[in-house]
């Protein structure tokens, strides 16, 4: 990770992140599943709005370490039709932009993303 961020300038991120989620959802219906492209920005926008709530109360670091947990519990998604499992494709996504945000090493996202669950075995829990 490149030099840690400050609480400010995180906020600052993720609230441009949240922009483009609430840009998002205004243009869903002009998209192929307007649904599903919907709930990914919703989706994408609820990681960036629990994520700034998190940093309000913990330092650059804490945070991260929580993205990163956050991470390690969504199952692999990727492989699916483009319109199934949304909710869980827009988490994901909301969260390596996080880690590009922050400049996360790719080594660490990579660690993280091993640990994830298949997605037949997180429906099963």
């Amino acid at each position: 990770m490149k030099e840690p961020m400050t609480t400010d300038q995180l906020l600052q991120g993720l609230k441009h992140y949240r922009r483009i989620a609430r840009q998002d959802m205004l243009r869903a219906a002009e998209t192929p599943y307007p649904e599903a492209f919907l709930k990914h920005a919703e989706s994408r926008r609820e990681v960036y709005v629990a994520l700034g709530t998190y940093a309000e109360g913990h330092a650059s670091d804490e945070v991260v370490t929580h993205a990163l947990e956050l991470y390690q519990t969504l199952p692999f998604a990727t492989g699916t039709p483009e319109n199934e499992h949304a909710d869980i494709k827009g988490r994901e996504n909301a969260l390596e932009n996080f880690f590009l945000l922050v400049g996360l090493d790719p080594k660490t996202r990579r660690e993280a993303r091993s640990r994830r669950p298949k997605l037949e075995a997180a429906a099963g829990s």
